[in-house]
């Protein structure tokens, strides 16, 4: 478990790099288009493509530490058997929710690896399956996720109602 939790903080370190140097490149190509007239070629490519992969990348780790978006009024007025009933359906779609992605990806993925899909034209052109794949590995993290998350729920291994074990300086 805690292997888990470790790769999926180090993914998220790496979209939290990856977004400082989207930072940058988009601060040169508006410097670029301002003080010299010209920006920086495929720089909405990029961005496009990145800003998916990046939301990906925050995936596992927002699911290991509970900080998907819930709303805690309906929980809060229930007993815990309950709550830990809802815990486990709302996994349970989570789960449904990544599988469905992953079988709706996986065929465009093959395709745009084996066509070379790209967008952009001109200077630069961004492959497409880089991404698709990312998406396809992310989503299937996410749902390995959900699934750890509703056994160590009934094992009753969780430091909290929403984070797991380890995840962020509970128990040990």
């Amino acid at each position: 478990m805690g292997a888990a939790v470790g790769l999926a903080r180090s993914i998220h370190l790496v979209s939290a790099f990856w977004t400082l140097g989207l930072a940058v490149l988009i601060f040169l190509d508006v410097a670029g288009r301002g003080l010299l007239s010209s920006p920086i070629p495929g720089t909405k490519e990029i961005i496009q493509n990145s800003v998916v992969a990046i939301t990906f990348l925050q995936l596992p780790l927002a699911i290991y530490t509970g900080s998907m978006l819930r709303t805690s009024i309906f929980a809060d007025a229930v007993p815990p058997s309950i709550r830990k009933l809802l815990r486990t359906l709302t996994a349970l779609l989570g789960v449904a929710f990544f599988i469905g992605i992953v079988l709706s990806t996986w065929p465009s993925f093959l395709d745009a690896f084996r066509i070379g899909e790209y967008e952009g034209e001109g200077a630069l052109r961004v492959p497409t399956w880089p991404v698709r794949g990312l998406v396809l590995m992310m989503s299937i993290f996410g749902a390995v996720a959900y699934l750890t998350m509703i056994v160590l729920d009934w094992q009753g291994r969780l430091v909290d109602e929403s984070a797991a074990p380890n995840s962020l300086g509970g128990q040990r």
